[in-house]
């Protein structure tokens, strides 16, 4: 079975994030490259990670109009990306319009939305004129997802449980947050451990600091990976 690790690649550029992918086996780990790492390096980049074996998670929460949106996803789908991702609060005709791209593109990836980001917690929500919980939520915009023909969401994993009772074991559930028992927290306001996040039905985790920041990366990652395996 593959890891079900993701590691967040938050550097500020590509010879950084290149340095640090040396240290790794990309049977451990997928990665995950976000918006300050794609807009420094490119798509070069991304292209080179997936020549070197990994499979890339592109963390660009597109948010735009359908056609913007379709257009976008055909073009990332062409860089041999695992999985992408778009905000689910951009409403079904986008969700439906990105899906449509990506059946199209000549190699397909998962597509997952975006649900409530970890660092938001009721009070933020508020702040934006929502009554539902953080957990209410990512449960309602889940559902559109779903609806949308999405492969599955990214969600705290705080919300995975009723999110698996829910939509069932096939809808993948790829949680950020995620903080070994001895890591600190960080800005992440919803956060659990690997393996509680599993036990709670995730299916991918998404880790960054723990790992990046780590002397060891790789046997962080190893250590990481053995715990999961018991669970499976």
């Amino acid at each position: 079975m593959s890891s079900r690790v993701i590691v967040a690649l938050d550097f500020a550029g590509a010879k950084e994030a290149l340095a640090f992918v040396e240290r790794l086996d990309p049977a451990s780990c997928k990665l995950k490259v976000g918006f300050e790492l794609y807009v420094a390096a490119g798509p070069a980049l991304v292209e080179t990670l997936v020549g070197r074996g990994f499979e890339v998670f592109l963390d660009l929460k597109f948010h735009d109009i359908p056609n913007t949106v379709a257009s976008v996803c055909h073009v990332a789908a062409g860089l041999g990306v695992w999985m992408m991702n778009v905000h689910a609060s951009g409403g079904m005709a986008m969700m439906r319009a990105a899906r449509e791209a990506i059946e199209q593109a000549e190699q397909q990836p998962l597509l997952i939305g975006v649900t409530v980001l970890t660092s938001m917690d009721q009070q933020d929500l508020a702040g934006l004129g929502i009554e539902r919980s953080p957990a209410e939520q990512a449960l309602f915009l889940a559902g559109l997802a779903r609806e949308a023909g999405l492969d599955g969401v990214v969600c705290s994993a705080q919300e995975a449980a009723a999110m698996r009772t829910r939509f069932g074991t096939e809808f993948l559930l790829v949680t950020p947050g995620i903080r070994p028992a001895t890591a600190e927290v960080g800005d992440q306001k919803r956060v659990m451990t690997p393996s509680d996040a599993i036990r709670a039905g995730a299916s991918h985790l998404v880790i960054g600091r723990p790992i990046t920041r780590s002397g060891q990366p790789q046997a962080v990652l190893d250590t990481i990976n053995a715990e999961l395996r018991d669970l499976t």
